[in-house]
């Protein structure tokens, strides 16, 4: 490791990696620093991506699609399905991952283009000049070491501490963060190409159960649920272990993974003199559905090309890196914005409204209907209370 780097990132995961790589291809020198000793592991996600030209990011290989994905059913408190289902029969909505491998494959990717590697190595805290960070202080192998930077990433997930040491307010209230218990289950019988969601009081207060296939007999089981509307002293495990029994009672547990995911729909400043936050560090997961890894994806890359243009004209000051904001705001800004009032007024909608829109629905096709946008389009034209909530200014199609 040398004394010295261009940027450095904080955290190997899908945001930490992309940031990396696009700042080394735009000639900057790199170094990426993972406090585990194995980049991806563990897991602290369900492992599903929507279609968002992956290529561009990392290699397509079968090692780490654990199952192409061709539909989704949500199913309402009633029971009621709501079935989405892909026009074409090759026409996949993404991909279930097994991110171990994906994120080391986003990983090597950073290597190979020039970026310093460095597992088991935490940071633990910042070097400050002059008002503006300038470096990070590393813990290697029971060894301290201060390494200088013009710029630091923080890719360190929710519980974020490199945004706090440059005072950035990274704090999240319980409406605003989801708790998700996860299990790998394997004997159960699953649809393989489909994706289920469960919605209800019963199921996950303020959020919801999922199933997601990865092979035959195989499959995520999780759950999240939001801070503020668990009342009953109930854990997300027990509601979760209440499910499995119902539905999976021969069901097999392999694995078993927890974690935090923001749903405020982003900080008010992923920025400031030397520093941006990526990824879940900067909250930009989806608010709705609390999905990830394409925002991670989006916000490494943005952030690592400005990255690269501040380093070759010199300049770190919060002035140049606000245009990677801008750059997030006007990407994903609008919908960040929708999909957060979508947010706050699904949690308040008791569970017979939610039944009556599900009858409403009930003789629509929803086939060809692949993402949360489109959903809305179509939710808006039978919940007028939606409409008015959102304002022609919110929809963001």
């Amino acid at each position: 490791m040398k004394d010295a780097y261009d940027v450095i990132v904080i955290g190997a995961g899908p945001a930490g990696s992309v940031a990396a790589r696009f700042a080394a291809e735009g000639g900057a020198s790199v170094l990426m620093i993972e406090k585990r000793q194995e980049i991806g592991d563990p897991v602290r996600c369900a492992e599903g991506v929507g279609i968002v030209d992956l290529d561009k990011y990392v290699d397509i290989e079968t090692r780490w699609a654990a199952a192409p994905i061709k539909g989704a059913t949500i199913y309402v408190p009633s029971g009621a399905p709501i079935k989405m289902r892909s026009k074409e029969e090759d026409q996949n909505y993404g991909y279930i991952l097994e991110r171990k491998i994906f994120d080391r494959a986003l990983a090597e990717r950073a290597a190979k283009a020039g970026v310093d590697v460095y597992t088991k190595t935490t940071a633990t805290g910042l070097i400050m000049k002059d008002g503006r960070v300038a470096g990070v202080k590393v813990m290697r192998l029971g060894k301290e070491k201060e390494v200088v930077a013009n710029i630091v990433i923080g890719a360190d997930g929710v519980e974020s501490k490199v945004g706090r040491w440059a005072g950035i307010d990274t704090t999240l209230t319980p409406h605003n963060i989801e708790t998700g218990v996860q299990y790998l289950m394997t004997n159960i019988d699953i649809d393989e190409d489909n994706v289920e969601f469960f919605m209800g009081k019963r199921y996950a207060p303020g959020g919801y159960v999922w199933i997601f296939p990865k092979g035959p007999g195989r499959a995520n089981v999780g759950i999240g649920l939001l801070g503020s509307k668990i009342t009953d002293g109930g854990r997300p495990i027990d509601y979760l272990d209440k499910f499995i029994a119902q539905r999976f009672p021969n069901g097999k547990i392999i694995e078993m993974n927890y974690g935090g995911v923001p749903v405020s729909g982003g900080i008010e400043k992923i920025y400031g003199n030397g520093i941006m936050l990526v990824g879940d560090a900067g909250q930009l997961t989806d608010p709705i559905t609390g999905g990830g890894i394409k925002h991670a994806l989006w916000s490494g890359e943005l952030a690592g090309i400005t990255a690269a243009e501040a380093v070759k004209i010199s300049d770190f000051s919060e002035k140049t890196l606000k245009k990677y904001q801008k750059a997030w705001e006007d990407k994903c800004g609008k919908i960040m914005k929708r999909n957060l009032i979508l947010k706050d007024y699904y949690v308040d909608m008791s569970d017979e409204e939610t039944n009556k829109i599900a009858e409403t629905l009930s003789d629509l096709d929803f086939t060809g209907i692949l993402d949360v946008s489109q959903l809305v389009k179509v939710l808006v034209k039978v919940d007028k209370k939606l409409l008015i909530k959102l304002g022609a200014n919110q929809l963001g199609f």
